[in-house]
């Protein structure tokens, strides 16, 4: 009966992936702002800097009878020089942090496709709250510091635990 069918759609299929088209782009800073600015007050209005100018960003689309419907998650990457990169601004909207596979496959993303692009060394400030998951995922910390006024460490990734990936766009 149709009455009897849920109104909700919960998409079972997402894709993680490099930016490709200005919608996923503005779909991510959107998200960012909510999660750095309105929901964890670091920023005022945006969180955008000039790291932006010259990173990558990632993104976790949900899909919608398979075609990419909206972002969901993001992270950037940057090339620091001489095979440092650097992940930053990981954001997961909070509808969706109980699929905990979302913010594991952008940071796999992140420094898998590092790898490919001549990574030799991945690094991240990553939130306090954060380190247990980021250990999980054989990163370690390097020190312990104070960024935006929030405690954050400085961690880095087991590059051996992360096999390049040499197609991220797709």
């Amino acid at each position: 009966m149709m009455n009897e069918l849920p109104l909700a759609y919960l998409p079972c299929e997402f894709r993680v992936k490099w930016v490709t088209l200005p919608w996923e782009a503005e779909q991510a800073y959107r998200l960012r702002r909510a999660v750095f600015c309105e929901e964890q007050g670091i920023f005022a209005h945006d969180d955008r800097d000039a790291v932006d100018e010259r990173a990558q960003l990632l993104v976790a689309l949900s899909c919608l009878a398979g075609l990419p419907d909206q972002v969901i998650g993001t992270v950037r990457i940057h090339h620091e020089g001489d095979g440092l990169w650097f992940g930053s601004r990981l954001a997961v909207d909070p509808a969706w942090r109980s699929h905990a596979r979302l913010g594991i496959t952008l940071i796999r993303l992140a420094v898998a496709s590092a790898g490919a692009l001549g990574c030799r060394v991945f690094r991240a400030h990553v939130q306090s709250q954060n380190v247990p998951l980021f250990e999980r995922l054989d990163w370690h910390v390097l020190q312990q510091e104070t960024l935006l006024g929030r405690p954050h460490h400085l961690m880095q990734a087991d590059l051996a635990s992360y096999p390049p990936c040499h197609n991220p766009p797709a």
